[in-house]
């Protein structure tokens, strides 16, 4: 294998729609390399069937729109990121429409509203239920024809390079067309490489989302915040072939969760029945699966109307006919599955992490915008919001003197375990940018010593349940010698009591191993055991690829093994329940 260098002004890693929007906003004046894993459009970004949440109708306000996300996120949202990105809310949809995206329309030509879970209005604008394809199929063409634009296909980014100032000046690929390694100098380097729920065996994510960049910014000392919430969508369906998300707006639309029996349970559980947040109703259908005995619950819609599901639910009505099931006529067998991550590479408004020239936009980077727990909409409003903020601010930034890079460290090839290093817990009050005075010891690998941002409050989680309602959870799951909802034999909401199991350090590292030990101990409903369970098998597997021969395989594993291991770490450190994040102990 060769090897070799070229420059750009921007390299931009991850063509979804928050790379997407960066790109397109920046002036065809600065030369940009996007690079993307996969053919464009790539991503979870076309897989996204909701919309976007913006204040647009004279009955909504921007404060409704606030404070249904602070409530959604359990309080821990930073309050001036929730304003400032709901603010510019409007604006991103009115870019969008510029952009020839074709938004659904009511009869008399307004932008058609509706609603999800946790919202206390209609204000959420979409393109029948498949809206972040229909974003990426309008972008795509765009981003094709933009001059100023390179992209760069089947590339795996592996190492982030400084320079001798210690900023991010570039980065190390290996390009699948031409099976090379390379290294891209950039004056701004942007991580929007997606999520992590592909670590867990039983996911909404496409399989590239296994948070690389995550473990790409921490080994250079970027900060990392509230990577402990996870959220699980409540309802993906339950039947044979890949995992299908059916959109929440089912629910908003009027959707009702039944019980073998064909009973409603969840205003048993929660005021607010289907639309409580995606939190609240996940860990409902997973409590009502452990006492029903049963690997789902059934999603009924059929009352909404053949005409409805019809024009409003395309996709899921014929994802579900594939299937053999008919919204129209059937019940729709559903259960809970890893979503999407609300935590990840700290950052400002402007999509700027801790370290110089290094920037993160989209779901690999944390804002503070979702808190504990995201509010449905308000993700691909945040990656247009923030890839336009980003791209702002990098065109106002004065050009770096590009100097020579700083050789690559061990931490790009190997991941034994043997130093430590400190990390701060967060403050769910404080901002995105500001650091926390508390801190801790932990076992990590060799130059992994930086800010996780995770780490317990001192406070209880304000209750989204009645207490009556959140006791019937609790003792639905501990039930039974605390063993939690075993979900169809493989994938399960398991509490990490469980000796012997097929994720213990006697299996050799892999990714299928590592989703099975994630979706095990470090799923909807964890606790303590688990946990410590979960992070010596990383520690073990760690040491196990350190004394492999190097590979590109060895080299994205160990990526995804440090992502692992600091979301673990991050939820044993914070003890109490909080929003996605939900200690059984």
């Amino acid at each position: 294998m060769q090897s070799g260098s070229t420059q750009t002004q921007v390299l931009i890693i991850g063509a979804g729609l928050a790379g997407t929007s960066l790109a397109l906003s920046l002036p065809s004046s600065m030369h940009v390399t996007l690079l993307s894993s996969a053919p464009v459009p790539c991503g979870a970004s076309p897989m996204a069937l909701g919309g976007l949440a913006a204040v647009l109708s004279a009955q909504d306000s921007l404060e409704q729109h606030i404070e249904d996300t602070l409530e959604a996120g359990a309080r821990h949202s930073d309050k001036e990121a929730v304003r400032g990105i709901l603010q510019a809310a409007p604006d991103a949809v009115h870019w969008l429409l510029e952009r020839q995206v074709p938004l659904d329309r009511t009869e008399d030509g307004q932008l058609h509203l509706t609603r999800e879970g946790g919202h206390s209005r209609r204000r959420i604008v979409h393109a029948a239920d498949a809206s972040g394809y229909a974003i990426m199929q309008a972008l795509a063409p765009q981003l094709a024809k933009a001059p100023h634009v390179q992209q760069r296909t089947d590339c795996l980014a592996l190492t982030l390079r400084r320079n001798e100032q210690g900023a991010v000046a570039g980065v190390d690929i290996y390009d699948k067309h031409t099976h090379r390694y390379e290294t891209i100098l950039a004056d701004h380097v942007v991580l929007a490489t997606g999520g992590l729920g592909s670590l867990y065996a039983h996911s909404t994510n496409p399989d590239s989302a296994l948070g690389e960049g995550v473990a790409l910014a921490w080994r250079v000392g970027a900060a990392i915040r509230d990577l402990e919430f996870v959220q699980f969508h409540p309802t993906c369906l339950h039947a044979e072939g890949p995992t299908f998300l059916l959109t929440e707006a089912l629910r908003g639309e009027g959707g009702h969760l039944l019980d073998k029996q064909g009973r409603r349970f969840m205003p048993a559980y929660d005021a607010r029945g289907e639309l409580a947040p995606r939190d609240i109703v996940s860990r409902a259908i997973a409590a009502h699966m452990r006492q029903e005995g049963s690997s789902h619950v059934w999603l009924d819609v059929r009352h909404l109307g053949a005409d409805t599901l019809q024009q409003h639910f395309p996709k899921a009505l014929e994802e579900g006919l594939c299937r053999g099931l008919d919204l129209r006529r059937d019940w729709v067998p559903v259960a809970p599955a890893a979503h999407y991550s609300c935590g990840g590479i700290q950052t400002d408004m402007s999509g700027r992490t801790t370290v110089p020239g290094l920037y993160a936009v989209g779901e690999v980077a944390c804002t503070g915008l979702h808190g504990a727990n995201r509010l449905a909409s308000n993700s691909l409003l945040e990656c247009v919001v923030m890839g336009r903020a980003a791209a702002e601010a990098i065109a106002r930034s004065k050009r770096t003197q590009r100097s020579a890079l700083v050789p690559e460290t061990d931490a790009a090839t190997t991941s034994s375990i043997s130093s430590s290093c400190s990390y701060t817990n967060s403050n769910p009050s404080s901002s995105s940018s500001s650091s926390s005075s508390s801190s801790s010891q932990a076992s990590v690998g060799p130059n992994w010593g930086l800010s996780l941002n995770s780490s317990s409050s001192s406070n209880p989680r304000p209750s989204l349940m009645t207490a009556t309602a959140a006791d019937t959870v609790e003792n639905a799951i501990i039930a039974n010698n605390d063993k939690a909802c075993q979900y169809d034999g493989n994938d399960s909401y398991s509490n990490g009591s469980h000796k012997n199991h097929s994720s213990s350090t006697n299996n050799p590292p892999s990714l299928p191993a590592l989703r099975n030990l994630m979706q095990e101990h470090v799923g909807l409903l964890r606790n303590h055991q688990g946990l410590i369970q979960a992070l010596h098998t990383l520690d073990h597997w760690h040491g196990q690829i350190s004394l492999l021969p190097p590979s590109l395989d060895q080299r994205t594993l160990s990526l995804q093994l440090d992502t692992a291991w600091l979301l673990t770490r991050a939820a044993l450190d914070r003890p109490r329940s909080l929003g996605a994040h939900y200690r059984l102990d």
